[in-house]
């Protein structure tokens, strides 16, 4: 009886060791259950879709291998919507970061209404881009226009294919600010004063402060502003969309607008599958990139 009771004891132990082991995994299972109905379901759906061909409807109709992507890559259009896409990258990228921590420096400094100034700086944010679109759909207008009365020009900004891609990321340049000014401005009010106050002791100038105190110890915010304006920049759809709808002559047709079109208006949701894995590609290149950047410890000095 005695050798049962420990049987029996030893037993229960570990059904209870088991169970909490696995109670944690219990707790994630909702999770698990979301993430794979809503990422990694229309994940692998992309990836089948890809290398098919499809119907209007978007339903799969057979299997063709890498057949697709060998079409796009043989694409001018493809090629035109690549070379867009890192223009305005470029275009919006730096200047969001630079205007950002500008703006950040100027608010940080203890002068009488800072705050004013802070909630001015930082409400682009909290303007979404389709009114935002049409607030800059009415400057840029080529003959009632704010900017080319203050210029006193008759530029179409929205439908000149100089100026085009310029106008559209000045308007994604104005939407990121506002969340750069505030993760930077978070951590220029991080900084010690008293090494500011020391540097000043010692003679340094101001931009000698800024490029030996301020980046370096904002090279965290710095790599996160730099990261997400980079992701939102390949990503940037809303405003291509309601100012330019990709033209003229496919002037602003970024990747991920080019993805609309094929498969909305073209109706090649294969296509669309195909050039969505090749923007995958790229961001993940470009993260990648920035993270081994980051850890070798270039900090943005």
């Amino acid at each position: 009886m005695k050798s049962n009771d420990i049987s029996k004891k030893v037993s229960l132990k570990n059904k209870s060791e088991l169970k909490r082991k696995l109670e944690p995994y219990f707790y994630l299972i909702p999770a698990f259950i979301i993430f794979g109905l809503f990422v990694f379901y229309p994940f692998v759906k992309t990836i089948v879709m890809s290398m098919s061909t499809t119907n209007i409807r978007g339903q799969i109709k057979e299997f063709v291998g890498l057949e697709n992507f060998k079409e796009i890559l043989t694409s001018p259009e493809f090629y035109n919507s690549i070379v867009v896409t890192f223009k305005f990258v470029v275009m919006v990228a730096a200047p969001s970061v630079i205007i950002g921590f500008l703006l950040a420096l100027l608010a940080n400094n203890k002068l009488r209404g800072n705050r004013v100034f802070e909630l001015m700086f930082s409400l682009p944010m909290a303007i979404a881009s389709a009114p935002a679109a049409v607030i800059w759909t009415m400057i840029f207008h080529p003959t009632n226009g704010i900017l080319n009365y203050v210029l006193g020009t008759q530029i179409g900004w929205l439908t000149d294919s100089k100026f085009a891609l310029i106008s559209v990321a000045i308007v994604t340049v104005w939407l990121n600010i506002g969340l750069n000014f505030i993760f930077l401005l978070t951590g220029l009010k991080n900084i010690p004063s008293e090494l500011m106050e020391s540097a000043s002791i010692d003679g340094a100038s101001y931009l000698t402060k800024v490029k030996d105190i301020v980046l370096p110890m904002v090279s965290p915010q710095m790599f996160l502003v730099i990261f997400m304006n980079l992701i939102n920049a390949f990503q940037a759809f809303g405003q291509i969309k309601l100012l330019t709808q990709g033209g003229p002559g496919d002037s602003t047709n970024v990747l991920v607008h080019s993805i609309y079109r094929q498969a909305f208006f073209n109706g090649r949701f294969e296509m669309a599958c195909a050039q969505a894995l090749i923007l995958f590609v790229i961001m993940m290149i470009v993260t990648l990139l920035q993270f081994k950047f980051e850890k070798k410890g270039v900090h943005y000095q």
